[in-house]
This record gives C-alpha cells, structure tokens and sequence, in this order.
C-alpha cells in the first residue's frame, strides 16, 4: 500500500493531460488556453512555461550512476546491523575483537559487491534508455 506522500506525488503527476504546464505569477497552475488568453502564445512559450518531469524507473526514482562515495555511505549503515549480527551468532569462545575482525571481513565483501550491483543496475538502466531513445545527453 502506497504511503499518503507517494499517492499525492503520484496524482501530481498524473494531475495533467497536457506536457506543458504553465504556471503564472502567483504560483498557480493555469490551463494552456487560460495562458494564451492572459500572457499572450509568446509569453506562454518563453516564460511560464515549466516542464512535467516524468518519474525515470517504474517506482519513480532515477538511477543514479555508481559511486564508491555512495557505496561506503551504504557500508556505514550496514556496519552496525553486521556487528550486532555478528556478536548474537558468534559463539563465547569468540573474542569481542575477534567479532569486530569478522565484520570488518564481511565487510571487505560486502562493500564491493554493493559497487558491482549498483554498476549492473546503472548499465542495465542505460540500456533501458537506450532501447526507447529517451533521456538526455548527460545520462547516457
């Protein structure tokens, strides 16, 4: 079930029929025959004009191009959930340095992996963009 912020960013998105939508100085929304009719077809074109941007994945996030700095950020969140992991499975005989090591080696594997799959999913996403020739320059 969707959360309420998700359903209303989701009828916002959905809210127009048209590409173009046309905002006027007050901030609200305006049909496109309403801007012709108060700013003029030149106005409307050149300065009220702002461009829907359509969600870039099917759950409405953009994939983001693999980073190390964003792979480590995700590494520090895992950290604890592992050390704590590790320290209920470990047995007594296990050392608390001994556990602290043993995460730091889960660690060692799991930070790459986290880079490789980040990597498999952006090549995958441009493929995507590819094959249905939307996007712009920059994410290709």
């Amino acid at each position: 079930m969707p959360s309420r912020k998700q359903r209303r960013r989701r009828e916002k998105l959905k809210r127009h029929e048209w590409e173009d939508v046309y905002v006027d100085e007050e901030g609200r929304v305006l049909d496109p025959e309403e801007a012709e009719q108060l700013l003029g077809p030149t106005e409307t074109r050149a300065a009220a004009r702002t461009k829907v941007e359509r969600p870039q994945t099917r759950s409405g996030r953009a994939i983001d191009p693999p980073s190390w700095r964003k792979t480590l950020r995700r590494g520090a969140l895992f950290f604890p959930l592992m050390l704590v992991t590790v320290f209920l499975l470990a047995g007594e005989e296990a050392t608390t340095g001994g556990k602290i090591a043993q995460t730091f080696v889960l660690m060692a594997f799991f930070l790459p992996f986290s880079y490789f799959m980040d990597s498999v999913m952006w090549r995958s996403y441009q493929r995507r963009l590819a094959k249905t020739g939307t996007g712009t320059g920059k994410d290709r």
